[in-house]
């Protein structure tokens, strides 16, 4: 038996809207673009080697985080389909790994959220009024500045990782909050915390640092790179989102206990959000018995991110910012980094292209993330690749290559990592 669907006719968009939408296909697709869509490229294969991926420690596939999941879903299905609201009781898991975190992190307390957007974003919508001076390192997460909308207050800007800049502003405007991340996810470069932290206390502001991607990758058993400069007692809040060494779904604020109870009702994602599963929750907590009990994890992804970084650098690109895992390659604007792109892509190389309103306009990039799995079989097939396209995609014209020249080599920061 055949079953034929009526296609349904929706209506005609309002003009508003039409125009809205209009703006995507003319301005971006045809004018930016060229008609030429930057974000879809070739499919990776088989033999791909994949440097696009967050999964820095190589446990999304682990079998015991899958096992810890298919446990829970086997012993509970998905659990209570509520808001995280509702959760009071300290024998519900996902009260526990609250706990569980916190104590990793040196902390009093942590509230869940569905994402590591929805925790910056409650977070500075909670713990901010219209008035409230927001300070953001210019390289800040997006939803850190998403969250100072939210929240009806004005962004202030400060050049990244200058502490002098920011101290100038506070001067001016007066104490409030501070936002940053801990590892920059664009350039891999990791801000320089104590002298941030130094600044928010000497001028009475709060701080909060950012560490989705230095959570698991860095400091001891993963507790991230605040933990690791021993900074934990000076920072009000910590944010993780749970996609990138965790490899999973889900967010959190790490905070005090009085401060986590007011954003529990506070927060509006965490309000208005159903919580995280309860087989997430078991696969967290195997992935922090990895980080734990498997060391030898970080310092795979270390050296295998110091190995590549030395490699490009000797190539000529200009990788000067990265400090851990995250590798820019800024080929300048849209339709170079296209070419960038479709050069490594087709030699089976595949990172993941940053365009606006990931960077600035003429600062676009292709991203390499390094996990603690590739082989020096794989790094070494990359840096070839990276060496056979040097004249292909104009290396020598590209405008991060230009500020490399006009830099005295001996005064170019250090590629080696401060693990």
């Amino acid at each position: 038996m055949t079953i034929h669907f009526q296609q349904t006719r929706l209506p005609a968009d309002p003009k508003f809207l039409f125009d809205r939408v209009e703006c995507y296909y003319r301005d971006r697709v045809g004018e930016t673009w060229k008609g030429v869509h930057p974000l879809k490229g070739m499919s990776p294969g088989r033999s791909a080697i994949k440097l696009r991926s967050n999964d820095y420690l190589s446990i999304a596939s682990d079998r015991r985080v899958i096992e810890a999941e298919i446990r829970a879903l086997q012993a509970a299905g998905h659990g209570d389909s509520v808001s995280r609201t509702f959760v009071h009781h300290e024998t519900d898991g996902l009260n526990a790994f609250e706990q569980r975190v916190a104590r990793l992190m040196g902390a009093e307390a942590a509230v869940l959220a569905n994402s590591g957007y929805c925790a910056n974003v409650g977070l500075i919508q909670s713990i901010c009024r219209p008035e409230t001076p927001v300070y953001l390192d210019i390289k800040a997460h997006l939803s850190l500045w998403e969250g100072v909308k939210s929240a009806g207050a004005t962004p202030t800007p400060f050049r990244h990782n200058d502490p002098e800049h920011l101290d100038r502003l506070i001067r001016k405007f007066g104490p409030g909050v501070i936002a940053i991340d801990a590892l920059y996810s664009i350039d891999g470069n990791i801000a320089v915390l104590d002298d941030i932290v130094e600044v928010a206390e000497r001028r009475g502001c709060a701080l909060i640092v950012d560490e989705t991607h230095s959570f698991g990758t860095h400091g001891p058993d993963g507790a991230g790179l605040v933990a690791a400069r021993g900074l934990s007692h000076r920072v009000h809040f910590r944010t993780v989102g749970l996609s990138k060494a965790v490899a999973s779904r889900g967010g959190l604020v790490i905070c005090s206990q009085r401060n986590a109870e007011f954003l529990r009702y506070e927060s509006l994602p965490v309000i208005f959000s159903t919580q995280v599963l309860a087989h997430e929750v078991a696969g967290y907590n195997a992935a922090l018995d990895i980080f734990a009990n498997e060391p030898s994890r970080q310092r795979l992804l270390h050296s295998n991110h110091r190995y590549l970084i030395q490699g490009l650098d000797d190539l000529g690109y200009n990788v000067d910012l990265s400090k851990s895992q995250i590798i820019a390659l800024e080929a300048g604007e849209i339709l170079p980094t296209v070419k960038l792109r479709d050069a490594l892509e087709k030699r089976d190389v595949f990172g993941a292209i940053f365009l606006p309103p990931a960077t600035p306009t003429k600062r676009c990039i292709i991203r390499f993330t390094v996990n603690c799995s590739l082989t020096q079989g794989e790094l070494d097939r990359v840096l070839e690749v990276c060496a056979e396209i040097r004249d292909e995609v104009g290396l020598a014209s590209w405008p991060s290559t230009r500020r490399r020249g006009r830099q005295a080599r001996g005064a170019r920061p250090s590629v080696a990592l401060a693990a």
